[in-house]
Formats: C-alpha cells, sequence, structure tokens
C-alpha cells in the first residue's frame, strides 16, 4: 500500500495543507474566503472548487454551489451554518469566474439570491455516479440478496437521513397503506445523520420494524444491485438540487415515483410519478400506483431510459472543458461555444 500511493504523496500533502485553512467553525467564512498564495504556487491556469468552500485568487475560479437549500429551510440547519453558507456562497458566486450548477432550478435561485447576471452560471447535468462502478450481473444480484437476506420484493430509498429526505413522512405513508391492507417493504440505504435517532423512533411508534430496514452506506455496487433488485425507487425529498437518484436509478432500468418539487420536475420530465412531498396521502396513493400498476412501471422504466440519454458523462466532460477553456482565456471551439451558449 505504501509502494501504491508513493506517487501522490505531494498532492496528499498539498491537499491536507490546502484543507487545513477550511477547518473551523465560526471563523470558517474568514478563512475560506482569504488569499492563500498556494494555489497561485502551483502554476494553475483555472481552479475550480467543486465543494462548498472558496478562496480568493489571482487567478480564475469556478464555484460549485449544489443548491440554496438553506434559503428555502432554513430551519434545518444551525443559525452559525446558515450564516457560513451565506457568506461563503454569496462571495463564492460574486467573485468566481464561472458559477456551475446542476439544474435551472438552482441557476435561477442562484442568480435571484445573489442577485448575479445569469450568463456568469452555467447549467451542467450530473449523469449516474453509480456507472463508474461495475455493473450488475445474475451472480452479484443473488449475492446482494443473500448479503442484505432479500428474501421478496421490495421499494428502494437511496438517501441520507437528512431532515429534508422526509423520512418520516414516507413512514407515515407506510403505515397508512398498511392500515388499508397493503404492506410494503421499504429498504433505505445512506449514511445516518444525527436525525436518525427521530426516524428510528417513528419507525418503532408506527411499528414498521418488520417492513422497514436502513442498511446505511452501502458499496456502489451493491447498491447498483439494489436499484436492479427494487420493484421501483421512491424519492420524497423536500428539496433536491441534482436528483442523482433519478439518473441512478434510470441507469439500472428502474421505474421512479417522486416529489415534483424543486429540481425534480425538470430532471424525471415524464420519466416519474409525481407526488407532493408535504402530503402523506398524496406519498401513500403514488406507492399504491406504482405496487399496483405494472404497466406504470415498465412505461416509467422506459421513458427513464429515454431520458437518461440527456444524462452523459461524455456531455458533462466537455461541458466543463469548455468552461475551463473560457476561465482561462483559450481559444474556444465551435463545438465549446454551442455547449456554453446552451
Amino acid at each position: 500500500m505504501k509502494r501504491a500511493l508513493a506517487p501522490a504523496r505531494p498532492l496528499i500533502h498539498a491537499a491536507r495543507r490546502a484543507s487545513s485553512w477550511f477547518s473551523g467553525s465560526d471563523s470558517t467564512s474568514s478563512r475560506s474566503t482569504r488569499r492563500s498564495g498556494f494555489y497561485e504556487s502551483l502554476d494553475c491556469s483555472v481552479v475550480h472548487f467543486p465543494y462548498q468552500r472558496f478562496v480568493a485568487l489571482e487567478i480564475p475560479t469556478i464555484f460549485n454551489p449544489h443548491d440554496l437549500q438553506h434559503v428555502h429551510y432554513p430551519q434545518f440547519f444551525p443559525d452559525a451554518d446558515y450564516k457560513w453558507r451565506e457568506a461563503i456562497y454569496g462571495t463564492a458566486c460574486r467573485m468566481a469566474n464561472t458559477v456551475v450548477v446542476h439544474s435551472n432550478f438552482v441557476k435561477n435561485d442562484v442568480v435571484q439570491h445573489y442577485n448575479i447576471s445569469s450568463d456568469k452560471v452555467q447549467v451542467i447535468f450530473t449523469p449516474p455516479p453509480t456507472q463508474v462502478f461495475a455493473a450488475p450481473t445474475a451472480e452479484s444480484l443473488a449475492g446482494v440478496k443473500h448479503e442484505y437476506k432479500i428474501a421478496g420484493g421490495f421499494v428502494l430509498y437511496p438517501a441520507m437521513t437528512w431532515q429534508h429526505k422526509n423520512h418520516l413522512r414516507l413512514l407515515e405513508a407506510l403505515a397508512l397503506l398498511r392500515d388499508r391492507g397493503t404492506k410494503v417493504d421499504l429498504i433505505c440505504t445512506g449514511g445516518q445523520t444525527e436525525f436518525f435517532a427521530q426516524i428510528a423512533k417513528k419507525v418503532s411508534e408506527l411499528h414498521l420494524d418488520a417492513q422497514v430496514r436502513f442498511l446505511g452506506m452501502v458499496p456502489a455496487e451493491d447498491l447498483r444491485a439494489l436499484y436492479r433488485l427494487a420493484k421501483f425507487t421512491v424519492l420524497p425529498t423536500l428539496f433536491e438540487g441534482a436528483g442523482l437518484p433519478l439518473v441512478e436509478a434510470w441507469a439500472e432500468g428502474t421505474p421512479v415515483t417522486c416529489s415534483g418539487v424543486t429540481s425534480l420536475g425538470e430532471i424525471a420530465g415524464d420519466a416519474a410519478l409525481m407526488f407532493d412531498p408535504q402530503s402523506v396521502e398524496s406519498i401513500a396513493n403514488a406507492i399504491s400506483t406504482m405496487l399496483s400498476n405494472s404497466q406504470l412501471r415498465e412505461r416509467l422504466a422506459s421513458r427513464g431510459s429515454e431520458r437518461l440519454k440527456s444524462f452523459k458523462w461524455e456531455d458533462t466532460a466537455k461541458a466543463y472543458r469548455a468552461v475551463y477553456r473560457r476561465a482561462a482565456g483559450h481559444e474556444l471551439t465551435s463545438e465549446d461555444k454551442s455547449i456554453l451558449g446552451a
């Protein structure tokens, strides 16, 4: 292992040195926007900040604000975190050469909230991150069923247990369906945050222990298999900037039912059954419809496969290349100009 890491050590040390400037809480905003001198020493033409950090530099920068959830749902954020996001996001969006976002919904949010030109904000869709991992085989599907003790059909919800992911209403919808005579088995994947304690309590209160399982983080290959094995994917989130579970599900031929809010309608088009995430009844009805209508599931899976053609890694790579070339002042090809003008 030491031998394998040897060529990467200079980069690792540089990353550690850079990340040390971003640590801290109350004073993070001031440190994250100061001029460092470190990046300039690397002789870069452009520096891309793909995460929610930013440093003011003498060279062109690209900033990726994932979304402005804190503006729409400030109650989900500690006051210090809210202030930090506003300070960093606002400064970065104004100072960066280009702001890259993953949906037109987020673009409109950024333009309006921070009062910057729409020409400065580039929408670049994100294809399924899971596609870089091995596709499921019959053998791996059987292995995942054995590993996670999956005996029958289930619905999949892949999401970290943040409050805005809306697990509580989803659980209430499952309890409502059970009381109406429809038992739905749910498997949830994703990291478990501090809010998970409230979710676990809700599972117990609603007596859903036999129906609902939280697997935590699973290997990407296993996640692909779980998508493939699920009857469908449900996405009841209150807020999404990119809608990655949609494209991940489509990549496995899995139909989707999801919230009709924020970026999800834009990403999904006609390839998902929409519902109101604020309404337990609406969530329950959508799940019931998906369970009972196999033709709808097949139709949505087919539409998802077609919709997925708009989310290609090659297109994403070309879009970032065009953004980098423009920021660096390089000559743009006709393809670059077409991409940037789209």
